[in-house]
């Protein structure tokens, strides 16, 4: 382990196990994730931490998949800010639509080539407010 001196500030080792049942073939996968804290946190404080992180991580993850996030390039003014919202919002349009069940990518090339389908999302999107 290291010197106390390099952990500055700990104050909690925090293991989060995980159990998984795969809905198709029943088979139960368990992970289990470690954490440092310089926070004094409870296990249910822990818990909404964690799944806050994974939410995080998952929508980046999907902004990354759906839209290659991490290949853009735009770096003027506040077009990176403008695009991610932009992204941001189609991600959410596809998340909502009930319509057709089918991958983000093939969401996005439906709304890309369809004006139809591209209507829909648009109108659901009003529909929310």
């Amino acid at each position: 382990m290291c010197k106390p001196y390099q952990w500055g500030g700990l104050r909690s080792i925090i293991k989060v196990t995980s159990e998984v049942e795969h809905s198709m073939t029943g088979k139960v996968s368990k992970e289990t994730r470690w954490y440092t804290s310089s926070l004094d946190l409870d296990a249910e404080q822990v818990l909404k931490a964690v799944r806050g992180h994974w939410q995080v991580e998952s929508m980046h993850w999907m902004l990354d998949m759906t839209f290659r996030e991490d290949e853009c390039r735009i770096r003027k003014g506040n077009g990176a800010f403008a695009f991610n919202a932009l992204r941001k919002i189609a991600l959410n349009l596809f998340k909502f639509d009930t319509t057709k069940k089918i991958s983000m990518a093939r969401k996005k090339k439906n709304a890309a080539m369809n004006d139809e389908y591209r209507s829909v999302l648009l109108e659901s999107a009003i529909e929310m407010r």
